[in-house]
């Protein structure tokens, strides 16, 4: 009886120490202690708001940000360069004077427009993984893209061969500026294909990084297809709007 005793008063003591221990952590969790770390992303509940490294929408949607934040200066900046043209186009000045638009400018709408479709099967390879199209097409695009650049150059060439400067006449000086700033712009989307194909050379069966891809690919795709609607605007309004 004594030696039942012993093993019964040793089992009590058993029972109230693992009564203990579930009491702590269960304070810990409740005071925001480390009791919360065996939860998603190790964080003690952070996970809850959002605010965790597992949240694909704060990780993965970086490009979309990225992407309006661009396309809002980019609207502005032409927004309020289309604005003067307008503004001293109706304003009837004696030095106002228009003259035809190079064929080189039509070769480059056409690039431009070519360019957006090339672009679009290339997104839409990209939307089922399907890796080795996706880098084929995107490769044209950005080839196409620097066709566009380079007929842009010739174009201000031809008009330089013409005697048509910026100065003493403001229809150049707009023609000069808004073809310019486009340009500008259209390397910079060139410098984003040229990011997305980099990124995309070597084929990857991970989903979070093909997730990323189509994403990329996706804000990329705004852009450039922003860029190809405001450059028919901006060749309307230079060939038609005089």
């Amino acid at each position: 009886m004594q030696v039942g005793s012993i093993e019964t008063v040793g089992g009590e003591k058993k029972r109230r120490i693992g009564r203990s221990r579930i009491s702590g952590g269960g304070s810990g969790r409740r005071n925001g202690g480390g009791g919360g770390s065996d939860g998603p992303g190790g964080n003690g509940g952070d996970d809850r708001f959002g605010l965790g490294d597992g949240n694909p929408d704060v990780n993965n949607d970086k490009p979309k940000i990225v992407a309006w934040f661009v396309l809002l200066v980019v609207l502005m900046t032409f927004g309020g360069l289309i604005g003067a043209y307008i503004v001293v186009a109706t304003n009837k000045n004696a030095e106002w004077r228009p003259f035809d638009l190079p064929v080189q400018l039509w070769i480059s709408t056409v690039l431009i427009i070519t360019s957006s479709f090339t672009y679009h099967i290339a997104k839409k390879a990209f939307d089922v993984s399907n890796q080795p199209t996706a880098r084929r097409w995107l490769t044209v695009t950005t080839v196409v893209g620097a066709a566009f650049i380079s007929s842009q150059l010739l174009a201000w060439l031809a008009l330089y061969d013409r005697g048509l400067y910026m100065s003493g006449n403001p229809y150049a000086g707009f023609f000069y500026i808004l073809t310019a700033a486009h340009a500008l712009h259209v390397v910079g989307g060139i410098v984003a294909l040229g990011a997305i194909l980099t990124r995309s050379w070597l084929p990857t069966r991970d989903p979070d990084e093909n997730d990323y891809r189509r994403r990329l690919a996706r804000s990329v795709g705004w852009y450039w297809h922003f860029m190809g609607a405001l450059w028919i605007a901006l060749f309307l309004l230079l060939g038609f709007w005089k």
